[in-house]
């Protein structure tokens, strides 16, 4: 068993909300990203009290305590990819120990192709989010440009690992209708068959800077769906 080790801010052994199925959640402290509307604001910094070091032996050996029960594992954070050698060792060894179990990764999108090149061998499939897709707007948002997020998402694609496009919407945002035509043109143009999950943005667990937004309705995440069917996406999912 690989002793590699990673820096985890949390476990959690079944969910239902971090891709398909029942999941074992595996959170990774540290983002590059500083967003202002980020629902786990505790797991951006590079260290934490609260996080503490897990190595590969031991983190599939609570999986596979609870493989009975799941569909997959799941890799979040904070952001993932940023420690992408940690993850690709716990891939691949879930892959020889636990191969009916399925590996997801949930990302921003802010990694550099060879990260992606690394993880692809031992990755089923990769949900990435697009916070938005004008540059400036996503600067304003996250403290980082898009570049690389629309690039990872070009990448997964064509590599048949990209399981679902995560937009998280703000109401008075990045909302707007323009946007959103562009945002389902621009996704089209990559994968003719995108999946996306239209997330509704609420307050809570967001630091001050996001507290000010309006949080999303039923009827807006249902019309944000709406149109997104409507330019032509054909599997939306709206929470």
């Amino acid at each position: 068993m690989r002793a590699t080790r990673g820096l985890v801010a949390d476990v959690i052994r079944f969910s239902c909300v971090d891709g398909p199925g029942n999941r074992f959640v595996v959170f990774l402290q540290g983002c590059d990203f500083d967003c202002l509307a980020c629902h786990n604001p505790q797991t951006i910094p590079a260290g934490s009290r609260a996080a503490r070091m897990w190595s590969v032996a031991e983190l599939v050996e609570q999986v596979r305590a609870a493989a009975p029960y799941l569909s997959g594992v799941t890799v979040s954070g904070g952001e993932a990819t940023r420690q992408a050698g940690f993850v690709r060792d716990f891939f691949a060894a879930l892959r020889e120990g636990e191969q009916q179990l399925t590996r997801y990764i949930d990302s921003n999108g802010d990694a550099p192709q060879t990260v992606w090149d690394s993880l692809i061998p031992v990755l089923d499939k990769a949900m990435i989010d697009l916070k938005a897709l004008d540059r400036d707007l996503h600067i304003r948002l996250t403290g980082r440009p898009n570049d690389r997020v629309l690039d990872s998402i070009r990448q997964l694609a064509g590599a048949g690992r990209l399981y679902e496009v995560r937009l998280l919407l703000v109401p008075n945002v990045n909302d707007d209708d323009s946007s959103l035509e562009k945002t389902a043109a621009w996704l089209l143009s990559v994968d003719s068959r995108v999946r996306v999950k239209v997330i509704g943005f609420r307050r809570h667990g967001v630091r001050a800077a996001g507290r000010r937004w309006a949080e999303a309705t039923p009827e807006q995440i249902a019309g944000w769906a709406g149109k997104l069917t409507a330019a032509g996406i054909r599997e939306v999912e709206a929470v």
